[in-house]
């Protein structure tokens, strides 16, 4: 919920296929929900909330993969370049299970679970 649901397009542009929380859950779901929602039904989580990291450790979870936003500038034009692209050339690891963590400088994987 804390990116715009105007990514989903962005994503589709590139065949990525990806739908926004708000078309599948309440606005105000616990992280957990969209995590077990994610896992369920074979998605990756994107969002901006440093705290899906934190979940993913604490259960040792081995899925779903989540890539995170590092940076204040999370707007379409500034940012899709870097996370297509990041995205794109991590794809394999995330569909077996990371975490991908971007800013606009460096992006750093880790394969779950840790």
């Amino acid at each position: 919920m804390n990116l715009s649901p105007e990514w989903v397009q962005e994503f589709r542009l590139h065949q990525i296929e990806a739908v926004h929380w708000s078309s599948v859950g309440k606005f105000d779901a616990p992280d957990i929900d969209l995590i077990n929602w994610a896992r369920e039904n074979g998605h990756v989580i994107f969002t901006h909330d440093l705290d899906f990291g934190t979940l993913l450790a604490l259960t040792k979870a081995e899925s779903p993969s989540v890539i995170q936003i590092r940076t204040q500038n999370i707007t379409i034009d500034h940012f899709a370049g870097i996370l297509i692209s990041t995205l794109l050339k991590n794809a394999a690891a995330l569909e077996k299970g990371a975490l991908l963590t971007l800013d606009e400088d460096k992006n750093r994987l880790r394969i779950l679970p840790f």
